[in-house]
């Protein structure tokens, strides 16, 4: 592993000390739903075995499964890690103090808002205070529960400290998380992934990770999905080479750490609460693995930076006045315009989303939002095409009654 060290001063003078990194060349493999392998050191997957009694170098054979036992081969997704010591070697499970009181995995009256008005919030500040990527997710809006396994969560990230120690495991789904300011170095079972703006790292429920922040402070989104895993549209009359392009997916190459890591912590959310756990070693000590149920990351192909914008079912939504008005004054000159260093992405569910109360009540929501559509105007004219609405009508009401008569 390549060392680095590196002291980040951001506006509000907090510094942050980065220690060690990733390599400048980063090594992955392609592909989208396919079977991978690879290995840290060679010979430490089995050969002709999932999980032989005695693996190579003494290894523990363990599977993480993305699906159930006996779903279809199609459908099924499951990895085998080869590690130096089991996931299952941990004390139990105690609930997280002091309570992260923003996260959420079952919507319903109790703890969200249904409310279809389109909604805005700003750029939200980045703590002052040491705040790592757990302490700074929280939770927007979403529909369904985790525990009935259907529904998904929109989350947003604030961080300005790597994490510390621990690691974080997602019980409740699969995040697909998008980085607005600042690079992540995101270290996993499988080994590790530099996800930069204007890319999208997802990782899988069940996986354990360690988010570090080699920029200084960071801000994104999280998708959460809860009973599925992502998948890539169906191609159809677009035709073989439309959409996203399945090489254009990159999974991790094997790394591993080794050595007594005392006090280590995972952090498992649970039903959308958090829960510690104590353990004396690294869960990055997987030298070889092999399946289809992985990390990976991507690249993704008018928002103000950092914000947001909620358009609920049903609720009309569309071009701004300002940029309306500005078309129209083009006449026959306008046409499509290229915008460049920028992105704009949508998450969308056919689910109705309930909001949070904190998002509703952030003082970082646009209230005024609606007012960008307020000043739209008619510009309908029928002096040109010698439109006669009365007359066409009329005639048409002739030709019904010759018709039937006849």
């Amino acid at each position: 592993m390549e060392k680095r060290a590196a002291v980040v001063r951001d506006g509000d003078g907090l510094v942050m000390v980065v220690v060690g990194g990733f390599p400048d060349d980063m090594d992955y493999q392609s592909g989208f739903g396919n079977h991978f392998s690879s290995e840290a050191i060679a010979g430490a997957l089995p050969r002709g075995q999932n999980s032989p009694l005695i693996c190579p170098f003494g290894l523990y054979a363990e599977q993480i499964s993305g699906t159930s036992f006996t779903s279809p081969r199609k459908l099924n997704q499951r990895s085998w890690l080869y590690r130096i010591k089991p996931s299952v070697t941990h004390e139990p499970f105690r609930p997280r103090s002091p309570t992260h009181k923003k996260l959420v995995s079952e919507f319903d009256r109790s703890n969200t808002v249904a409310n279809p008005t389109q909604l805005r919030w700003k750029p939200v500040d980045i703590p002052t205070s040491p705040t790592d990527f757990i302490d700074g997710l929280y939770t927007i809006c979403g529909a369904g529960s985790s525990f009935l396994r259907h529904g998904y969560a929109i989350h947003m990230y604030t961080a300005n400290k790597s994490m510390d120690n621990c690691a974080f495991c997602d019980a409740d789904g699969d995040f697909l998380v998008v980085p607005q300011q600042g690079r992540l170095w995101i270290t996993t079972e499988c080994g590790r992934l530099e996800v930069s703006p204007g890319e999208i790292a997802v990782l899988p429920q069940g996986f354990r990770f360690v988010v570090d922040l080699p920029d200084g402070p960071s801000r994104g989104y999280v998708a959460e999905v809860f009973g599925t895993h992502f998948q890539l549209p169906d191609l159809g009359p677009i035709g073989a080479n439309g959409l996203a392009a399945s090489r254009d997916f990159l999974v991790p190459t094997a790394w591993f750490e080794e050595g007594p890591r005392p006090g280590f912590t995972i952090v498992q959310k649970f039903g959308g609460e958090l829960f510690n756990a104590q353990q004396d070693f690294s869960p990055f000590n997987v030298v070889a693995w092999h399946g289809n149920y992985v990390p990976y990351k991507a690249k993704a192909d008018g928002f103000l930076p950092g914000g947001a914008s909620l358009h609920s079912c049903m609720t009309p939504h569309g071009p701004d006045t300002k940029t309306y008005e500005a078309t129209i004054a083009r006449g026959n000159e306008a046409g499509p315009q290229k915008i460049t260093d920028t992105m704009a992405f949508m998450f969308e569910s056919c689910l109705m989303p309930r909001t949070c109360p904190w998002a509703l009540d952030s003082p970082f929501r646009d209230r005024d939002y609606y007012q960008c559509w307020i000043g739209l105007k008619s510009h309908f004219s029928c002096e040109k095409t010698n439109c006669k609405s009365t007359d066409l009508q009329n005639e048409l009401k002739e030709n019904e009654c010759q018709s039937h008569h006849g």
